[in-house]
């Protein structure tokens, strides 16, 4: 599975700060927050990806974390799917 999370449904108001916090409860180690923005207005997209030190600490966010309320959003946590292979076969096919 690996130790990256996708957090879905994340208030715009949502820091850093504060979904480390949330993700390091009960001693878990948080290692890196990466929030999605729009390229263009630089603007959160409302979804981004947590890396957790080891897979049983990820299993145990999503466990914790799946529906948890936080900045008045209900999260979705999941593990994270790797896109990189998709992306470059659809940027193959297009030129």
């Amino acid at each position: 599975m690996g130790n990256r999370l996708y957090v879905g449904n994340l208030s715009f108001d949502t820091t850093e700060d504060t979904l480390r916090a949330a993700f390091s409860e009960d001693g878990r180690t948080v290692t890196e927050v990466n929030f999605a923005t729009d390229h263009r207005t630089n603007k959160p997209r409302g979804f981004g990806f947590v890396d957790m030190a080891s897979e049983e600490e990820a299993l145990a966010v999503i466990a914790a974390m799946d529906g948890k309320t936080l900045d008045g959003r209900e999260l979705k946590v999941n593990k994270a799917k790797d896109r990189k292979p998709a992306i470059a076969a659809e940027r193959k096919e297009r030129y």
